[in-house]
């Protein structure tokens, strides 16, 4: 079990256009853009009817990443946001021990590990004062 490296940093918006003009002035670039619905980001993010956009902004020399995500479900966007608030993801090793160790030291557990298209293990628990880990491991 290893953690390699905090891969990005993820916080929820209302404005994406805005909050992503801001950070591209600011000097990030953007990386990647895309949506996530359906029954996978259901069962990930641990809620129901999920759809989001999500832009992946960074700098040129690709060591650090800001992750923005606009819900857009009307009937519990505002429960996503409560529940999820803003997180760090942490790129891991052998993600399942790195689970059990934090189950045992309180974490709550908001979705079961979970596969990305064959290329990440993914997890999102919640530990001490509600703080956000979303755990991802790629697959080999």
């Amino acid at each position: 079990m290893a953690i390699h490296r905090i891969d990005h940093v993820g916080i929820i918006v209302n404005d994406l256009t805005a909050v992503k003009e801001f950070f591209i002035e600011f000097g990030l670039e953007v990386l990647g853009e895309g949506e996530v619905d359906g029954k996978w980001a259901e069962r990930i993010i641990g809620f129901t009817d999920v759809k989001a956009t999500i832009v992946l902004l960074g700098m040129s020399d690709g060591q650090a990443k800001l992750e923005l995500v606009k819900f857009h479900t009307d009937s519990e966007i505002e429960s996503i946001q409560q529940s999820l608030k803003n997180h760090i993801a942490f790129a891991v090793e052998d993600i399942e021990t790195v689970v059990v160790k934090l189950k045992k030291k309180g974490a709550e557990i908001i979705s079961e590990i979970q596969n990305y298209n064959n290329i990440y293990k993914l997890c999102f628990v919640q530990g001490p004062e509600g703080i956000i880990l979303e755990l991802a491991e790629k697959m080999r």
